[in-house]
């Protein structure tokens, strides 16, 4: 399969979308997390109590553009920016980053990573599933999503801490379907799936609905039929094969860590000073970033933020990208960069800066990438708003860039290589599986153990993959 795909449909919905209530699916993974957790009492495990910030970029942001620069290509390639230095000697990424040139010592950055699948379906359930996708295209999994397997191990075998949700997901509203970002559990059951956040919480207005509902439900603890009745809006949208149990004194422990002022002031960003507030930016991305350290410090073991538009609720500039997915047809890639990327540089620099201040870079690993790269040569196309020419770059799989922090890794590395137009490895090729392997064994979950699918066949976690050297913690190798 090519690395590049031209064509780009975009997110897509099925016509069973799969799209839960954020209370529904809380309640039913912590009610079924506590069953597990009394289930492995006899033979518990303890698992490492780290956790990840995964920062996550649908539509792929351009390596060229951000991390892996190649000022000495030629002009149809290289682009308009040019790389600075950073506070790491021989490291340089874009112009459009200065606040991440003066942290550059407390992340590293890779450069090697690639997979086969150059479609955002393809490659969304490719890099968020590890495993290699039956279809090429199509956000729906036939693997579990790695939210899926990393709350299943983590619930099973004592992953719960003050009644916080071991695997937490921010996104867009609107975007909260369980297969927009192809996080479906497949196998391991919907009770696996993350509880997701919708909406942008740089609003003055934010909150987060499904943990506001549950003050008006109190009351009616003790009335069954009348609790279930209440939750049946959340819970319309479950497909027919979901659990419609009644409730059980499990569900009820469950719904009572709903109620927990602990875990509604988690996700109360107006806790936080106000300065600490703006060094994030009043935006999706930086208020996201900072919810993600908050439910970190409280918690929660695994935060996924996905940052698509800085400013939702707002339009567009006509020649920028809702995300990050820079066609010609969709933008103007420079312009969209100028418009994006000091907003996506405050706010990685800001949670980065953030993770290590408050001593939480010995526990928790951040990731920030994409699914994909782009197309190292630059194209021309007429924008679908714009109505001008203007340059753009295509999907590409055979090269991308990101970053990662915090571990307890040394930092202030390059990882690999690409040749001099961006192309393609030339030095340390990794796939998205070394990454996870990487996080697995961060969080301590044994990435070689199997699920059994629906056929009763066992299913690895993880195909292939090794834990990437460079980036585990200090003193592990």
């Amino acid at each position: 399969m090519s690395p590049s795909n031209n064509f780009c449909p975009g997110p897509v919905s099925r016509r069973s979308f799969l799209r839960f209530g954020g209370l529904s699916m809380l309640g039913m993974s912590m009610a079924d997390a506590l069953r597990f957790k009394a289930m492995a009492a006899s033979n518990p495990k303890i698992l490492r109590d780290n956790s990840v910030i995964f920062i996550w970029l649908p539509g792929g942001p351009p390596h060229m553009e951000t991390y892996d620069m190649k000022p000495n290509a030629p002009a149809e390639y290289r682009g308009l920016f040019r790389p600075i230095k950073t506070n790491v000697p021989g490291m340089e990424i874009s112009e459009l980053f200065p606040m991440q040139a003066k942290i550059a010592d407390k992340f590293n950055i890779i450069r090697s990573v690639h997979h086969d699948f150059a479609d955002h379906g393809g490659g969304h359930k490719r890099f968020l599933t590890g495993r290699i996708p039956a279809q090429p295209t199509g956000f729906v999994n036939d693997a579990p999503a790695v939210t899926s397997i990393i709350n299943k191990c983590l619930t099973e075998n004592g992953g719960f801490k003050d009644g916080m949700p071991p695997v937490v997901c921010g996104v867009d509203q609107g975007r909260q379907g369980i297969d927009t970002f192809s996080l479906g559990s497949a196998y391991l059951g919907s009770a696996t799936t993350p509880f997701i956040i919708a909406g942008n919480p740089s609003d003055a207005d934010f909150k987060v609905q499904n943990l506001g509902l549950t003050r008006q439900m109190e009351t009616r603890l003790n009335d069954r039929m009348g609790l279930l009745k209440g939750m049946d809006k959340l819970r319309r949208d479950v497909d027919s094969a979901g659990t419609m149990t009644a409730m059980d004194s499990f569900s009820q422990r469950a719904f009572e860590m709903l109620t927990s002022d602990k875990v509604r002031d988690a996700f109360d960003l107006s806790k936080e000073p106000k300065a600490v507030r703006e060094r994030y930016g009043m935006t999706a991305y930086g208020q996201r970033g900072l919810m993600a350290r908050r439910l970190v410090e409280a918690g929660c073991r695994f935060v996924e933020m996905v940052w698509e538009n800085p400013f939702p609720c707002k339009p567009n500039p006509k020649d920028c990208s809702y995300n990050w997915d820079s066609h010609a047809v969709n933008c103007h890639i420079f312009n969209d960069a100028r418009w994006r990327f000091p907003v996506y540089d405050q706010a990685v620099s800001a949670l980065i800066e953030d993770v290590y201040a408050r001593g939480l870079d010995k526990q928790t690993l951040v990731i920030v990438t994409g699914e994909f790269g782009r197309t190292p040569k630059l194209s021309q196309s007429i924008g679908t708003a714009s109505k001008v020419m203007q340059p753009g770059r295509d999907h590409w799989a055979g090269a991308m860039s990101m970053i990662v922090a915090g571990g307890n890794m040394r930092t202030g590395q390059v990882i690999g290589a690409t040749n001099s137009k961006g192309e393609y490895p030339v030095e340390r090729p990794l796939t998205p599986n070394d990454l996870w392997a990487t996080v697995y064994q961060h969080l301590g979950i044994d990435y070689t153990q199997n699920f059994l699918d629906h056929q009763g066949r066992p299913m690895p976690i993880l195909p292939f993959g090794e834990p990437i050297d460079e980036i585990l913690p200090t003193g592990v190798a």
